[in-house]
Order: C-alpha cells, then structure tokens, then sequence
C-alpha cells in the first residue's frame, strides 16, 4: 500500500486525477490533496508519502521549489510532474531533480497509469531491499551482541577484536556505566516479558550512540554514556511506570573492563536484596557495608530448638527476627547468604532425623539454597518461614507419635550414645527390659527398619561427617564408630554408598573446593 499526494491549484484537475487514481487496479491507501507547494510541503511532514504528483506552476510555492525543500528537508519521496508544452525546459529541471517522469496536460489516463505503475513498481522494489538490508543489519547487530555478551561473561578475546568492537562505538566505550535491570513482575500481570520496551525508553534516555544492549536475559543488561546523570533512567522507568530494579555501577573506561563492569553489576543487584525499597542501586549505597561478622548462632540454636512444639508462631517471628533489615543491612550480601546456608544445613539436621517417619511426605530444601531465585527478600523470608513451619508439624506428629513408646525412645537414645561400642539387639533390648523378640518386632514397626540397619545407618551417618570433616585415618574412624576391623566397615559403607570411604572423601573435599572458589568468585 502506498499513500499519493496531487499538488495543482486547480480543483477540477486535483478531482480529476484523484478519480483516475481511485479506478486503476493499485494497492493505494491514502489520497490527500493539496492547493500549492506550502500545502503540501506541511502534508508531506506530517504523514509519510511515496509518491506526489505535482503541476510545476501554481502560486506561493511552485513544484520546482517544493521538491528542492524536499530534499533539503531530506523527505523521501518520489514526484511525477505535470506541464504543458511550454513549460517543457521546467520538466526537465524538475527530472534533474529526481522527478521519475512527466505528463503533459491534458493528462491522459493511459498515461497517468503508466507512469503511477512504473514508480509503483520502483517504490516496492526499494521497500523489499529495505527490508532485506534491515534484516541483514538486524542479523548483524545480533551477532555482535552475542559476542559482546559472552566477553562481558569472561569469554576470551583476542586484543583485535577488542579494538574493532571499542572502534565501532569509541564514544561511549570511553566512559560508560552498565545497567543491569529486572522488572518487578507481579502474578497475572500482562506483558511479563517487556525488557524491550524498557530498552527502547533507555534509547531515548541516552540515544542510539549512548546505549548498547548486550544481553535480554535473565536480566537485562545495558551499557549506557555515563556522562548522563545515573538518576535520569531510574526516573524514565517510574515515568512510563516500570517498576524496574535497576543495578548501576560506576564509570568505567574501555571495552576491556566489561567483565570486571559485569561482576560489580551483578554484585550491585544482588545488594538490592538488602534494599527492597531501593529502585536503583549504585557503588555509594554498598561500599559502607562491614565485611566482617559472626553469625548468630545461639539464636538459631535456640530458634531449632522450638521444633516440633506448638510454637509455630514464635518460629515465625524468630525467622523474622534474625532476617531484620537493620541487621541485614549492616552487612555484605554475603552475610545473608552464609545465614541462610546455615538455616539450611541445621533443617538437613532435623529432616535426616525424621526422614524414615515422613514416608511419602518431603521438605523442599532446595528450594531454599539460592536466594536470588526469589524476586526479593521478603519472598525468599517467606518460604524459608513455610518450610520451618512444616518441618515444625512433622517433628510434632513424630514426637506425639513416640510419646508414650519411652522404652523405644530411650533404646533410640541408648544406640545413638553407644554406637561406637560393641553393641547388639540382645544388649539394647536388656538396656530397657524388653523381651528379644518382642523388642525386635516393636522397633521395626516404628521405626520402619530392623536394628542391625538402623545402627549400620547411624555409624555410617557417623562415618561420612569424620570423613568429610577431620583428618583421621579410615582405619581409626572405623574403630571410632563401633566396627570392629577396617574391612567389616569398608565392606558395609560400599554396600550403602556404592564407593569406598577414601572415595567418599575425595568426593567431599572436591566439593567443598569447588563452594569455596564459588564463594570466592562471587564475592
């Protein structure tokens, strides 16, 4: 479809080419009309037009004058002239111009449709071209985002490379922040993926020259001309009612501190944990942060301690307490995630405990392990409170379920005391003046294993925390936990790991290794 202004200052000439347009078979959309050149030169600012047809004299601007402010005012477009005889040495000004052709007066309609189907044809031919080029360009500058991202994620360039792609934008690779953005999404919200539109309000924040997208997702992340105050784009976004967090680092200089841009990035936004009120977080906002702490352990001992009571509500409170803002506040981000590293490790504790009674029932601890899944803090709170809560039910219903089996309780007890002597069913059964087999078969309805396995798991239990955390030889951890000779252990923990002890420990060193150039990398 192609939209055509008539430029004549007669009105029978105008309705008449207009009715010949509107009968010939072409993909027309809009007609507009104008008197003389200034008419159409505000028509042709306000609306696009591919093609005017213009009579080259008339009053106040005549189409030789129209054209040339055309292109000076760079408006593109294509013209077809209207002349007469006399007026033939205007014609070929006009064609000088760029006029793709001129009809005579009076204008004949097999002509008009000639020469409005030639330029209809050129005019298609260009708009294919240009969609193919924006195609190819759109390929191109794909290309080299994705290049740009996997370098700012420690991918290795060489120097070359580098230099060209700081040359193609040399302007803001001098002096540029990064901007790491996720927009607040809330449950049926429409448009959940928008970081396009919060791109293109970065675009007019900072122009084309002055931003550069180098990745969608997860997050958004944008490198910006740091010259621009870091409070403009914050502002934009709450404008156009985006509620975006906005991670902004300092000014950086040079293509080759992307990475190093990407991790104080990455570092900024996970602060913004610590700051749910905060839309924007900048290097002022971290860098009083204390960096040295001790975690408040009594308080979570004390807070565990209230598992499998009735105290649901004070278990609230006491997550809530140890996750205060002041507290939290005060420190590193890393501080929040050793706590919560250790609120996970102590509710492991309680569910290896409790596991062989949960039956089909679980906690969901992984869901607790990264704090960064949840869109803020009071989220990840939340759902460390629920599964608290649920741990707290299960180990009720497992003490009510006990409560009045104290021989059993008390056997219990005895095995996880006695574990590293010489222990058998006769010897516990005695402990707590039960008949053998009647002590036999109440242990394994409750507990949901015989005796021989249950002390197998427990010294094995044992066993895998002195391996993973001591040094003792295997030879003297097998003593320590109640087996009499070196392979009588080995034998039993191969039939429950599938590996041998050494291999156990190889495999924990590993991982703990591998957490501690984790941590290590993230700070």
């Amino acid at each position: 479809m192609i939209n055509i202004l008539i430029v004549d200052d007669q009105k029978h000439i105008r309705d008449g080419l207009q009715a010949m347009l509107r009968q010939f078979p072409l993909q027309l959309d809009n007609i507009y009309c104008a008197v003389n050149g200034i008419e159409a030169l505000e028509i042709l600012r306000q609306h696009v037009i591919q093609l005017v047809i213009t009579d080259i004299r008339m009053p106040d601007m005549d189409g030789l004058t129209l054209m040339a402010q055309t292109k000076e005012e760079h408006i593109e477009v294509d013209y077809l002239i209207i002349s007469g005889y006399s007026d033939f040495a205007y014609a070929q000004r006009a064609i000088g111009l760029g006029a793709k052709g001129y009809l005579l007066k009076p204008v004949k309609r097999e002509d008009l449709q000639t020469a409005v189907e030639h330029v209809e044809q050129e005019i298609r031919t260009r708009q294919a071209l240009s969609r193919n080029m924006e195609h190819i360009s759109r390929r191109a500058q794909e290309t080299d985002r994705k290049e740009l991202s996997m370098y700012m994620q420690g991918a290795v360039s060489d120097e070359a490379w580098v230099l060209q792609t700081q040359g193609q934008n040399p302007e803001l690779w001098q002096n540029y922040r990064l901007c790491l953005l996720r927009e607040e999404l809330w449950i049926n919200q429409p448009g959940a993926d928008s970081s396009h539109s919060i791109e293109s309000i970065a675009y007019r924040v900072y122009g084309r020259e002055g931003c550069v997208c180098l990745q969608h997702r997860p997050y958004l992340i944008l490198a910006v001309d740091a010259a621009v105050d870091p409070g403009v784009f914050p502002a934009a976004l709450k404008a156009e009612q985006k509620d975006a967090i906005t991670a902004m680092t300092g000014p950086q200089q040079g293509l080759k501190e992307l990475p190093n841009s990407y991790t104080q990035a990455l570092e900024l936004y996970h602060h913004s944990y610590l700051f749910p009120d905060r839309n924007c977080i900048l290097p002022a906002h971290i860098e009083r942060l204390e960096q040295q702490w001790e975690l408040p352990y009594e308080e979570l001992y004390a807070l565990f301690q209230l598992i499998g009571t009735k105290n649901s509500g004070t278990i609230t409170q006491g997550i809530s307490k140890v996750f205060h803002k002041d507290t939290l506040q005060r420190y590193h981000i890393r501080y929040t995630q050793q706590l919560s590293r250790a609120i996970v490790q102590m509710l492991e504790e309680y569910v290896r405990v409790i596991r062989p009674y949960m039956g089909e029932e679980t906690l969901d601890i992984e869901c607790l392990r990264n704090l960064f899944d949840y869109p803020g803090i009071r989220d990840y709170i939340q759902a460390m409170q629920q599964q608290l809560l649920r741990l707290n039910q299960f180990y009720y219903e497992y003490k009510c379920s006990y409560r009045n089996t104290q021989d059993l309780n008390e056997a219990i007890r005895f095995i996880h005391e006695s574990y590293h002597k010489p222990l058998d069913l006769a010897m516990v059964s005695n402990h707590v003046s039960l008949n053998y087999a009647y002590f036999s078969n109440l242990f394994k309805k409750n507990i949901g294993k015989g005796f021989a396995e249950y002390l197998r798991d427990v010294r094995l239990d044992k066993a895998r925390r002195l391996l993973a955390e001591t040094d003792h030889k295997i030879v003297e951890i097998a003593t320590m936990v109640g087996y009499e000779s070196y392979k009588s252990f080995t034998r039993a923990f191969r039939e429950v790991m599938d590996m041998q002890p050494t291999e156990y420990r190889q495999l924990m060193r590993r991982k703990y290794d591998s957490e501690g150039e984790y941590q290590d990398t993230a700070l």
